[in-house]
């Protein structure tokens, strides 16, 4: 039996095969420049962002040493507390989470002052503390019911201790936030030296070229001593003020 085939119809059919199979190309083409761009050109960018992806700097505080005098008594020491943190990009609800937390841990008015200035300060993704110094109650209670606070969580921190209270402060010292009246006075202290600064240096410029010349006037004048003994007689003088002028 003889097969007989359409010729018109397989030419008809011919065009749309071959924008088909040139699409086909042309997306497999896309593809493969977008792979070449991705591992050629982007490849040092890329594995630096899945460095960062896969690990976190976490900086850690260094303990501090303790203090004792010359016979050896201790000044200040570290004890070692439970402090109750949360960490705000994992917390859905904020404020409801800190009213629960109030059922189970006491959180005072002064710790919500301090978390919200914690908060306006440092990062989103930081741990900040709401509650220091827990009780081991406090810390029983809370860790039997952790499940119901994600981003909150208890970490062991060292706090300083000075056994003899405010005896060798000036030597011991101490690390506190600074209070308003230090910044006010630090900032006038700021200004009052950059504000003397260019008199100063002004001053012994004037000065500088006083004495040279003087100097000058000196050598040229050896014929006529008194004229040149009479313009620098009063030689070192300060640069007269724009007021005097």
């Amino acid at each position: 039996m003889t097969e007989l085939r359409n010729v018109e119809a397989d030419l008809s059919r011919f065009p749309r095969v071959l924008v088909a199979s040139l699409a086909v190309l042309c997306a497999f083409g896309l593809l493969a420049a977008r792979l070449v761009y991705l591992q050629v050109f982007r490849h040092t960018d890329l594995s630096e962002q899945a460095e960062s992806n896969r690990t976190a700097i976490v900086p850690i505080v260094p303990n501090r040493g303790l203090i004792l005098d010359r016979n050896g008594v201790v000044l200040a020491s570290n004890y070692s507390a439970y402090t109750l943190e949360i960490t705000p990009s994992k917390v859905a609800n904020l404020e409801e989470t800190i009213a629960a937390l109030e059922k189970v841990v006491d959180i005072q008015l002064r710790d919500k002052r301090r978390f919200k200035r914690l908060r306006e300060e440092a990062k989103n993704f930081e741990s900040l503390p709401i509650r220091t110094r827990l009780t081991d109650v406090e810390v029983a209670r809370f860790a039997a019911q952790r499940f119901r606070f994600p981003g909150v969580d208890i970490k062991a921190r060292l706090f300083r201790s000075y056994p003899y209270g405010e005896l060798g402060s000036h030597v011991v010292g101490y690390i506190g936030r600074i209070n308003q009246s230090e910044k006010s006075a630090s900032t006038k202290a700021t200004t009052r030296a950059t504000t003397a600064a260019p008199t100063t240096s002004a001053s012994s410029a004037w000065n500088r070229a006083l004495k040279s010349s003087c100097t000058a006037s000196r050598v040229s004048s050896r014929s006529r001593p008194r004229r040149a003994a009479g313009r620098c007689a009063g030689w070192p003088a300060t640069r007269p003020s724009p007021a005097t002028r």
